[in-house]
Parts: structure tokens; C-alpha cells; sequence
């Protein structure tokens, strides 16, 4: 018997966990200023979780989902991009999002179920989060083909978790992609865990990447805690298919250090001694001892970073709580150009359960 193809997947680390150089450094990796707004990015991102994790178990916001862990994919991916590329999001990107333009205060609108909270003012051709698991792929596809034919030039980037790539649509809009050879780059963030489901028992395969064989496109395996090695490997994918090279695949193996949700408790089905290990693995001390060693960064500027981040942090909560609430026929009017008949019974019953137009508590 012959063998008609093979096929291998390829892994990337330019920094060890402890912040030194594990293989031959990409240029982004000798300049300190360039790296820089990538550390600062994952500092902001993790001040902003902490606090609307605070603010959630207040009841100032609804269920959140923290990047904790995972700052390094969103960072790495969204500095990769250029400002008409489309970004096609799940639900915990918001790393990707705030590099992009997305507010601070955007985000929280989402998260405390406010519409007004997926009109990015910077980025309105950016793709609101998705919720529904994979669903995303079929859209970014579609968008990519546009994109194809109308913007030559712009790239599709579309973010989904290792759980997504379980289901169908995943596997639907990835053939696609590699039928139409559209400008598609797919990362996966796979963080361990489809809410309490370990990547192990989701598939058999050996690796996420190898997905992308079948659709007929490169996947590729990268060290999602190594932000330089994300932005290294995303943007030569995205550059490929920007020249008119076809879609790619890129997995970033990280670990989701926090719970799934604030509406979830993952103490109950981890164990503790494997979330120890995995937080000697995480980004941001690794690329900040590598800054240090290259005399960039110390202690006094790591204290200065992070108030300056609280600050911005705190400047984007109190504008949140500033707004006023929206009529509550906003969930309805961003669903529906004209109202169906069906729904108009329960607008007029939400409205008559609804907080006053004009109110402020966010609480």
C-alpha cells in the first residue's frame, strides 16, 4: 500500500515559562518597544477582570467570563491585525476586542445586558460576541468571502475555544474556507476546558490543529502563554492570506486559570495541584521577566503600569454606571427592523415590568 499524503504539525516557543529564549528570537522579539504596549495590553485586560468580577458579585453586571490565563491569545492575535480587518470574536476575547478599539465601558455594557454594548464606535465592522458554541466559524467564512471579493487586501480572523472545535459548525464553516480559499485565519484558544469538559475526553485527536488537514489548509500548534510567538505565527498566517495565500488554522494551547463563568465553580472537577502548575505557565510574568532581562522593565515600572491600568479600569466603570438604562424595547429593536406580531404582546408585558427609562442603578 502507498502512501498519497503526509502531513505534520509544527509547534512554536520563543520564551520559556520562565522568560527566557527557548529557540532563535523573530525580530518583534529584540525590540523593547514594541513589546511594551503587548505587556501593557495583558495588564489592562487582567485589571479588567478582576474588577468586573468584582462588579458582577455585586449585581452590577451579569455572568462574566474572565481571560485570566488566556491573555496572551487575544493580545497576540488583535496586534497581528490591521484596523479594516474583520475580527470575528467568541465570548471571552475581550483581550482582542480592547486592542482593537473596543472600550472598556463597551464591554461592560455587554456584560450587564445592555444592546448598546455590541455598537463598537471604533470598530463597527468588528462582529459583536458569540455566545452560540462555534456558530462563528460559518459567519467569519462568509464574511472572509466578502471580503474576497469586494476588500482584496482585508482578513477574516476568527476566534473560537478547543470546545467549539467539537462542533459541527466548526467543521462546516472550516470546509468552506478551504473550498472558497478565502482570507480566513481561525485560532482556537485551547485553554484545557469546554466549561468542565477537559480537552482530552472532547476528541481523540492529537492535536486541535490537525482539524485544518481535512478542510484542506496549514494548521499549526503555538505556545498560547508566548504572546511573541502568537503575534509571530497569526501574522504570517494572516499575511498569507492577505496575499491571496488561503485560510490557516493556528492553535495556541494555554489554560484557563480561572472558573469557566462567574456562574461557575471549577474547584469541583480540577485539581488544585494542576492549576498550581499551570500558573508557572502563565503570560505575564513570562514576558515580564523577559523585559527585565533585557533591562526594560523593573519593579517600579510594573507598579506604575498597573495603577495607571486600575485607573483607566476605574474611569471605564463609573462611565458605565453613568448611563442611563436603555428602554427596553432595545432587545427587541436590535433583533427586528419591523416588530412580528407574535412579540408585540411581550414587549408591552416587558415594558410594564421594566426599570424606568432614565434610571442609572446599574445594581
Amino acid at each position: 500500500m502507498g502512501t498519497v499524503a503526509r502531513f505534520e504539525i509544527g509547534f512554536t516557543r520563543y520564551l520559556s515559562p520562565e522568560g527566557a529564549p527557548a529557540s532563535e528570537l523573530p525580530d518583534l522579539a529584540r525590540d523593547p518597544a514594541a513589546l511594551l504596549p503587548l505587556y501593557r495590553a495583558m495588564v489592562l485586560t487582567r485589571q479588567f477582570d478582576l474588577k468586573a468580577i468584582a462588579m458582577q458579585r455585586t449585581g452590577q453586571i451579569g455572568t462574566f467570563a474572565s481571560a485570566l490565563g488566556q491573555e496572551a491569545v487575544g493580545v497576540g492575535v488583535a496586534t497581528a491585525m490591521q484596523a479594516d480587518d474583520v475580527l470575528v470574536p467568541s465570548y471571552r476575547d475581550h483581550a482582542a476586542q480592547f486592542v482593537r478599539g473596543v472600550t472598556m465601558t463597551e464591554s461592560l455594557l455587554y456584560w450587564g445586558g445592555d444592546e448598546r454594548g455590541s455598537a463598537f464606535a471604533a470598530v463597527p465592522h468588528d462582529f459583536g460576541n458569540c455566545v452560540p458554541i462555534g456558530t462563528q466559524v460559518g459567519h467569519a467564512a462568509g464574511i472572509a468571502y466578502a471580503l474576497k471579493l469586494r476588500r482584496p487586501g482585508a482578513v477574516a480572523v476568527c476566534l473560537i475555544g478547543d470546545g467549539g472545535t467539537s462542533n459541527g459548525g466548526f467543521y462546516e464553516g472550516m470546509n468552506m474556507a478551504g473550498a472558497w480559499q478565502v482570507p480566513l485565519v481561525i485560532v482556537i484558544n485551547n485553554n484545557q476546558w469546554a466549561i468542565s469538559m477537559p480537552r482530552g475526553k472532547q476528541t481523540a485527536a492529537a492535536t486541535l490543529a490537525q482539524k485544518a488537514i481535512a478542510a484542506g489548509m496549514p494548521g499549526e500548534q503555538v505556545d498560547g502563554n508566548d504572546v511573541i510567538a502568537v503575534r509571530q505565527r497569526v501574522g504570517e498566517a494572516i499575511g498569507h492570506a492577505r496575499a491571496g495565500g488561503g485560510p490557516a488554522l493556528v492553535e495556541a494551547v494555554t489554560y484557563r486559570l480561572g472558573d469557566h463563568t462567574t456562574a461557575d465553580d471549577a474547584s469541583r472537577y480540577r485539581d488544585e495541584a494542576t492549576v498550581r502548575e499551570a500558573w508557572r505557565h502563565e503570560p505575564i510574568a513570562r514576558l515580564r521577566s523577559y523585559l527585565a532581562s533585557l533591562g526594560a522593565w523593573d519593579a517600579a515600572r510594573e507598579e506604575a503600569l498597573v495603577a495607571e491600568c486600575q485607573q483607566a479600569v476605574g474611569d471605564a466603570v463609573q462611565a458605565y454606571l453613568a448611563l442611563p438604562h436603555p428602554d427596553v424595547s432595545a432587545m427587541f429593536d436590535c433583533l427586528y427592523e419591523t416588530l412580528p406580531d407574535a412579540l408585540a404582546a411581550q414587549l408591552d408585558t416587558a415594558r410594564q415590568y421594566a426599570t424606568q427609562p432614565g434610571e442609572t442603578d446599574h445594581g
